[in-house]
């Protein structure tokens, strides 16, 4: 694969104007859901993870589908459910016979973790254990299944999917899990006139042919692309005062004392400038704006920032408090 050190400017400039091309392919099958897009594409280019949460019936899967299909990558669906074992995403050996020499060994049987891109459909439906089976995975790209190695095919991209209704039954992620996730995005309701469209898209003959527009390499030059995005040393510390700003026990904001339990990590930080880069990149731009980390600063910090029982009781979320943080951090003189 080559490098970005050795694209020449005209390469670079061709690989970039196919990121627009990316959406409007999508939205051939997909209606409406901008955000969401824009969103998922960011996290991609900046080689996260992401969680969507939605009712059902709002096309969280075929967004997923119709994705992989535009990425010409490897795509593997993994429907959780409470009987899922950590083997039946990884791996597992199984005894062959060399019919040579007459042999028996084991030979490692890979899982549908060993794809590009994985959608994991209703997460929270399935035990710890096997939960956390994904945790290796999403942060070290590699399973480990009898004391042996093996990584994964890269990119590699985890989407996730969870119900935010129905409780029973379901095996809430810890928030060691959700912090790996580097967006959390929500997918509500389409306005009437989407609506209106998805219906008579739908129910008709006409099927859309989705073409796939980017490669793997590309995605890869893309990814290393993301990087090499300037940001200045002022929105540095913007993003740092605005992850300090949300810990309780450091805050100098009065809203987060009295509405926030725990506030983000060290991690936060680094998704945020990370995700305003490639949101940036997706932009046509190579530098970073005041826009892009206040862009990306919800679905980042979102999962991230945990209430306290009195937030609950008064529906007060994270994303409210995000965005009283967006108000009230100094912002640089740039």
């Amino acid at each position: 694969m080559a490098t970005t050190t050795e694209l020449t400017e005209t390469d670079i400039k061709t690989l970039l104007a196919k990121l627009p091309s990316l959406k409007t392919e999508i939205q051939k099958v997909i209606v409406g859901q901008d955000e969401i897009l824009d969103e998922l594409l960011v996290a991609f280019l900046a080689g996260g993870h992401c969680l969507l949460e939605g009712v059902p019936g709002l096309a969280k899967t075929l967004i997923v589908k119709t994705m992989s299909q535009a990425l010409h990558l490897a795509f593997r669906r993994i429907q959780f459910t409470p009987d899922l074992m950590p083997t039946d995403i990884v791996g597992t050996e199984i005894l062959e016979e060399d019919h040579v020499t007459g042999k028996r060994f084991f030979k490692f049987n890979k899982g549908p973790l060993f794809a590009n891109i994985i959608l994991a459909d209703e997460i929270n439906r399935t035990p710890p254990k096997t939960q956390s089976a994904l945790l290796e995975a999403m942060q070290e790209f590699e399973v480990t299944y009898g004391g042996q190695t093996y990584p994964l095919d890269k990119p590699f991209f985890i989407l996730a999917t969870q119900n935010p209704i129905e409780q029973a039954g379901t095996y809430p992620l810890p928030e060691a899990q959700l912090d790996r996730f580097l967006l959390l995005i929500k997918i509500g309701y389409p306005t009437e006139a989407e609506e209106f469209e998805v219906l008579n898209r739908t129910t008709g003959t006409k099927k859309a042919a989705i073409n796939a527009i980017i490669n793997g390499e590309e995605i890869q030059q893309a990814q290393a692309l993301v990087r090499q995005v300037s940001i200045s040393e002022d929105l540095i510390k913007y993003v740092s005062s605005m992850i300090r700003a949300t810990r309780p026990d450091t805050t100098t904001v009065s809203y987060v004392k009295e509405w926030v339990r725990w506030g983000a990590g060290p991690r936060a930080g680094q998704a945020l400038i990370l995700t305003a880069k490639a949101r940036a990149l997706l932009k046509g731009r190579y530098a970073v704006l005041m826009e892009d980390i206040h862009a990306m600063a919800t679905p980042v910090l979102r999962h991230r920032i945990l209430t306290n029982f009195k937030a609950e009781a008064e529906g007060i979320t994270s994303d409210k408090v995000t965005a009283e943080l967006v108000k009230v951090i100094e912002r640089p003189k740039i």
